[in-house]
C-alpha cells in the first residue's frame, strides 16, 4: 500500500530524452554557425538526426502512455495548457514578421536605405494578384481547417470513426494541395528574397506559415494513422485536439496574410 497511487498526475520514469534533446539542439546550432561559416553541414545534420530522433521518441512514449491510462484528467489539462502556451509563443513569432512588414510598409525609407525608394512597395516590385492564387489557397485551407472540424465532431460528439478519417483525409489532402499551389507561386515570384527588404519580408512571412503548413500536414497525418488503430476515443484525444487546435492556428495566421501582405501591402 505505501507505493499505491493516490493521485492523479503521472510520475515519469526516468529518461535519457531530455539531455538527449539538449546535447542534439546545441550540435545542431553549433553546426548551423559552422555551416554559415562555409566549414562544413556534417554537424548540423547530425544534430538535426538527434533532434528528430527524441522527437519521435518522445511522442511514442506519450502515445504508450495515453493507451496505458496514464493521462488522467489532471495530466490531459496540463497537456492542454503545454499546447494553448506553444501556440501563444508561434503568435509572437508570427507578430515579428508581421512587425518587421508593417514597419517597411508605413515608414518606407529614403535614399539612405537603397533596398527602398520611399515608397512601398519598392518601386520595381511587381506584387502578386490577391484575387488569383493566392484567394484559391486562402480558399483552399479554409476548407481543411473545416474538414478537421468536421473531424473532431465526428468523433467528440457522434463517435463517428468512418466520418473522422475521411475529415483527416480530406483536411490532409487539402494542406498537401496549399504547399504545392505555394511552391508554384513561389517559382513564378517577379522579385527574389535578396536585394529588397519587400521580398525578404514577404519569403519570410509566407514561407515560415508554409513551414507551418507542412508540420501541420504531417501532425494530422500522424493523427489519421492513430485514428485508423483505433487510438483515439470521445473521451481521450488530446493529441488529435492539440493538432486541430495547430490547424486553425494555421488557418488563422493565413487570413492575416493574406488581408495584410497580399491585400494591403500589394
Amino acid at each position: 500500500m505505501a507505493h499505491a497511487k493516490n493521485h492523479d498526475y503521472h510520475i515519469l520514469n526516468p529518461s535519457i530524452l531530455p539531455l538527449l534533446g539538449a546535447l542534439s539542439g546545441f550540435i545542431m546550432l553549433f553546426g548551423a554557425v559552422m555551416w554559415m561559416s562555409d566549414i562544413t553541414p556534417f554537424m548540423f545534420f547530425i544534430g538535426l538526426a538527434g533532434v528528430l530522433y527524441v522527437m519521435y521518441a518522445w511522442w511514442s512514449e506519450m502515445v504508450i502512455e495515453a493507451q496505458q491510462g496514464d493521462h488522467t484528467p489532471v495530466v490531459k489539462i496540463g497537456l492542454r495548457y503545454g499546447v494553448i502556451m506553444f501556440i501563444m509563443s508561434e503568435v509572437m513569432f508570427f507578430a515579428a514578421w508581421f512587425w518587421s512588414f508593417f514597419k517597411a510598409a508605413i515608414y518606407p525609407m529614403g535614399p539612405d536605405y537603397p533596398a527602398i525608394d520611399g515608397v512601398w512597395p519598392p518601386i520595381g516590385i511587381e506584387t502578386f494578384d490577391p484575387w488569383h492564387l493566392p484567394l484559391i489557397n486562402t480558399l483552399i485551407l479554409l476548407c481543411s481547417g473545416a474538414a478537421a472540424t468536421w473531424a473532431h465532431h465526428a468523433l467528440a460528439h457522434e463517435n463517428n470513426r468512418k466520418d473522422l478519417v475521411t475529415g483527416l483525409a480530406l483536411a490532409i489532402g487539402l494542406g498537401a494541395l496549399f504547399t504545392v499551389f505555394q511552391i508554384y507561386e513561389y517559382s513564378h515570384a517577379a522579385f527574389a528574397f535578396s536585394g529588397n527588404i519587400y521580398g525578404a519580408n514577404f519569403f519570410m512571412a509566407t514561407g515560415f506559415h508554409g513551414f507551418h503548413v507542412l508540420i501541420g500536414t504531417i501532425f494530422l497525418g500522424v493523427c489519421l494513422i492513430r485514428a485508423l488503430k483505433g487510438h483515439f476515443t470521445p473521451e481521450s484525444h488530446v493529441g488529435f485536439e492539440a493538432a486541430a487546435w495547430y490547424w486553425h492556428f494555421v488557418d488563422v495566421v493565413w487570413l492575416f496574410l493574406f488581408a495584410a501582405v497580399y491585400v494591403w501591402g500589394g
